[in-house]
């Protein structure tokens, strides 16, 4: 009898008059010890399935068919009836564990909770020791000071690992995992990747695992399940969906997975001037008290007008710090920044505002980064009206079209545009002032993989036409080796090396590159098993 059994799940939702159905006749099992993986698009209904096992859709929701854990049917439960199930037979691990935990508690009182809000007898202490031995059991050394920290002292890797020990303190029958390592960089994903299957051996424990990276896919799944606008279009054992697809829909989201394979970009000449120097760059924060973290510590890297140069590395290593540092959004405490070769620190008023006209900026999020009370033509003419540009409608019109919108999309505002549609707005802002150099700063980190496919299609048609000189600052080894000439990889602050992008990727010397090449999850189950094992051997 399987541990899990979705059957003929359907959810609709009301929206003024309308109704949508997010989820259409979607039957799902797992097994015992199985781990089936689902994936899809966004707004495939991939979530809306999983949130169903918990119960945690919202009030405009209507369910039919049947959500069963462990024979019981979660769809007819109370909030009483199912708060007691919840984190004891069936428990969720979520895709951003900072808004998962409370920010005013320590890790050790939330883990402690999640242990007595179901086990009535348990006292603080004995909660607070079973939370010391969950901790060291997800792998966080040196648990009991873990205890008393709060989550913003954490690195996102240990407060996913935290966030691991509260969804397994009472030893559920199933986990459900949505989007677990879609905010990690390589080396802690395979971590949290490994941690998952050491769990499935301990406990048993079905496991659901919704992603849209399907090197994860393949790396960890026993069995994938294909969604496409709310419906399952196929469903294989993980080798039997790589290598022989049927549906044509899993066909092309295969075929629009990046893949880490030598000489993928055409060589080509870059120019010899640069468009940016960084000089033995340090880079200072405040810490608690006097004492200062160094973010940066003496970089030398240079890019030349035309280039574009890859900035790869695990979280906390500095490169998006380098490049805020570039465009003088963060003052260095020592070492120059030459844009375009003219000493940053020393322009101001006039001569600093015409150095930034030549920088175009994309971040990782565009939700944020575009103002919602905005146009999207308002947000995409912004550098523009700054900067005292006319005809600015004409301007708007063709750079919606040099990104491949409609131009009527002006008209919208940023929330009514998909992601992937409002990545390209940020691309069409950054190159509003036709920049000499952009800095993108993970752009692509937080689309699935054909809206990612599409949106590095427009970058590179539009920096082989524009010839800007870029920093692509990501911690996606497949998409470094789509879009740069050169790489750069840093590690705790400081350069580990910088060359050709084939000699980093494929040839490397350090051991700190090869690691992180080896973690990064590959789109075929055989080869993904290989590197694991490679990367155990390290």
């Amino acid at each position: 009898m399987p541990t899990l059994a979705i059957e003929d799940l359907s959810v609709t939702f009301r929206s003024g008059r309308e109704t949508v159905r997010a989820v259409d006749g979607v039957s799902i099992t797992v097994a015992p010890g199985e781990i089936v993986a689902v994936v899809g698009e966004s707004g495939s209904g991939k979530s809306v399935t999983s949130m169903s096992t918990l119960g945690l859709l919202p009030p405009t929701a209507k369910v039919g068919g049947t959500v069963r854990v462990g024979g019981v049917d979660v769809t007819t439960l109370d909030g009483a009836r199912l708060r007691a199930i919840r984190g004891a037979e069936v428990a969720m691990v979520f895709q951003e564990p900072m808004t998962a935990l409370n920010p005013a508690f320590t890790v050790g009182w939330q883990v402690a909770e999640a242990l007595r809000l179901h086990i009535a007898d348990l006292s603080r202490k004995q909660a607070l020791d079973r939370a010391a031995e969950l901790l060291e059991m997800v792998g966080i050394r040196d648990a009991r000071r873990r205890l008393g920290q709060f989550p913003h002292e954490l690195s996102g890797g240990l407060r996913q690992r935290v966030v691991i020990a509260m969804a397994i303190a009472c030893e559920p029958k199933v986990l459900i995992a949505d989007e677990a390592t879609t905010a990690l960089d390589v080396t802690v994903q395979a971590e949290i990747l490994d941690l998952l299957r050491d769990l499935r051996t301990k406990f048993g424990m079905a496991m659901l695992v919704i992603t849209h990276n399907m090197g994860v896919v393949a790396d960890i799944a026993d069995r994938v399940v294909v969604m496409y606008q709310g419906k399952v279009v196929e469903q294989a054992p993980v080798d039997d969906l790589f290598n022989r697809p049927e549906a044509d829909y899993t066909k092309r989201l295969l075929a629009a997975v990046p893949r880490l394979t030598p000489g993928e970009r055409r060589e080509r000449e870059v120019r010899t001037e640069a468009a940016l120097s960084l000089e033995n760059l340090v880079v200072e924060f405040r810490g608690k008290g006097r004492s200062r973290v160094r973010a940066v510590d003496d970089v030398t890297l240079t890019i030349a007008e035309g280039e574009v140069l890859g900035l790869v590395g695990e979280s906390g290593s500095g490169k998006s710090t380098v490049g805020r540092a570039a465009v003088g959004l963060i003052k260095p405490a020592s070492g120059t920044v030459r844009l375009l070769g003219e000493p940053l620190s020393e322009a101001r008023g006039r001569d600093l505002r015409r150095l930034r006209r030549h920088c175009g900026i994309v971040f990782q999020d565009p939700a944020s980064s575009l103002d919602p009370r905005m146009t999207v033509g308002d947000c995409v003419a912004e550098p523009l009206v700054i900067n005292g540009v006319g005809d600015r409608t004409e301007r708007v019109v063709a750079l919606l079209k040099s990104v491949e919108l409609d131009p009527a999309l002006r008209l919208r505002h940023p929330h009514e545009l998909s992601g992937g549609q409002r990545q390209r707005v940020g691309i069409a802002r950054a190159l509003a002032l036709d920049p000499r150099l952009v800095i993108a700063d993970e752009p692509t980190s937080a689309l699935d993989v054909s809206v990612q496919a599409a949106v590095l299609e427009v970058f590179l048609e539009l920096q082989e036409r524009l010839g800007f000189a870029c920093l692509f600052i990501t911690h996606d080894l497949a998409v470094v080796g789509r879009v740069s000439d050169r790489v750069a990889v840093m590690n705790q602050g400081r350069l580990v090396e910088v060359g050709a992008r084939d000699d980093v990727l494929f040839d490397s010397q350090e051991e700190y590159t090869r690691r992180l090449v080896t973690s990064a999850p590959v789109p075929d189950p055989v080869e993904q098993r290989r590197r694991r094992a490679e990367r155990h051997r390290l």
